[in-house]
């Protein structure tokens, strides 16, 4: 967590929560239509909570900031 408490996911988790393939995370990435993730360290990508949870209230509005 960081100081305003948000939390990162990582791959397995995202695909976990989203139901989603990691093909599909990816291609939706691509196309804007899905939360990019962050890089966290040298070799190492995680997805903002927040960010998932709002693309999970209405997948098909989404648009990547």
């Amino acid at each position: 967590m960081t100081e305003r408490g948000e939390q990162f996911l990582r791959l397995k988790a995202v695909i976990e929560k989203t139901g989603k393939p990691k093909a599909s995370i990816y291609r939706e990435i691509h196309l804007g239509r899905f939360p990019a993730p962050e890089k966290i360290g040298a070799r190492a990508v995680a997805w903002r909570l927040s960010r998932i949870l709002r693309w999970m209230q209405a997948p098909s509005a989404y648009q990547d900031d």
